[in-house]
């Protein structure tokens, strides 16, 4: 092998490495089986934290909230918990932080959420509700000390004007409260990189972790990009191209893909991703390996 291929910022240490998985809440007992199948693939990888989504409108509340208590009773994981203000009012948004805070959550993903109506329909705040996402984390931090992560768009968010304005916004958020970004995915690193650069010289310094979703299925991750205005790369679309029926090929491009997206991050520097799961363990976690993280108890015995 060429030494000139050799990159040594690939292997990162261990300790410097940060990673974090996000899962939604299930909607039925194959779901539900499928998702703590993950989650326990996953824990040994000792992550940061594991977010649950909070569906539009709030439309899972109950089952994210029961999601996030097993996992503090079942698990060693530290759970952050989406919330929304979409159709609530303050109070009852303040009855969710504080029944989070009494179950004891410590970190919150903050965030304005969809229009009740669904992406592409108009916002508007609930009478008596958050305005949006900086008064949700003003909010919040008002009620308890927690964590607040909120959201970024390296590509600007569908309802904004440009991306000066989104930096605006996510100043704001910042400015009430926010201790993490984590962003919208991409999957031209040169895009994150652009925006981080942008932020940082409007004064935002917290961190703004780059979220990573390795592509389950390529039709419904360009469809949900479409929607939330990410862009797809025509180079990825040739990736995936006639294999519509061929999961297994699928699946190893997919991990290829999202492999060098995050080495070559490493390469730049960064050591904290957020990845969407999808409920699904394997992809991520191949993922994670190649970063070089290990289960604990492995990682131990090998430093041993």
């Amino acid at each position: 092998m060429s030494t000139s291929s050799y990159r040594p910022s690939r292997y990162v240490s261990r300790s410097r490495l940060k990673v974090s998985f996000e899962f939604f809440p299930p909607k039925n007992d194959e779901m539900e089986a499928t998702l703590w199948e993950s989650i326990e693939r996953l824990a040994p990888l000792a992550p940061s934290f594991v977010s649950v989504t909070y569906g539009a409108g709030g439309s899972t509340r109950e089952r994210t909230h029961s999601t996030v208590q097993r996992i503090i009773k079942e698990t060693a994981l530290k759970p952050a918990a989406h919330l929304t203000c979409v159709a609530a009012t303050k109070d009852q948004v303040d009855e969710v932080i504080r029944d989070y805070w009494d179950a004891g959550v410590r970190h919150i993903v903050a965030l304005r959420g969809d229009p009740a109506g669904g992406l592409g329909t108009a916002y508007a705040s609930h009478p008596g509700g958050y305005e949006g996402s900086p008064e949700l984390v003003a909010g919040i931090r008002a009620i308890g000390d927690f964590e607040i992560s909120v959201s970024a768009y390296p590509e600007k968010h569908p309802e904004s004007a440009s991306i000066d304005t989104d930096i605006e916004m996510l100043k704001r958020k910042v400015d009430a409260g926010a201790t993490r970004a984590i962003t919208q995915f991409f999957f031209d690193n040169e895009v994150y990189l652009r925006y981080l650069d942008r932020a940082r010289a409007a004064g935002i310094a917290i961190p703004i972790v780059p979220g990573i979703v390795p592509v389950q299925n390529f039709k419904q991750t360009a469809g949900f990009a479409a929607r939330t205005g990410a862009s797809v790369p025509d180079w990825l679309a040739r990736r995936f191209e006639g294999l519509e029926n061929d999961v297994a090929t699928r699946k190893l491009i997919a991990a290829a893909v999202a492999a060098e997206q995050v080495l070559d991050l490493v390469d730049r520097g960064v050591t904290e991703f957020h990845f969407y799961t999808m409920n699904r363990a394997d992809l991520v976690y191949a993922v994670c390996h190649l970063l070089g993280l290990r289960p604990e108890d492995e990682a131990a015995r090998a430093a041993a």
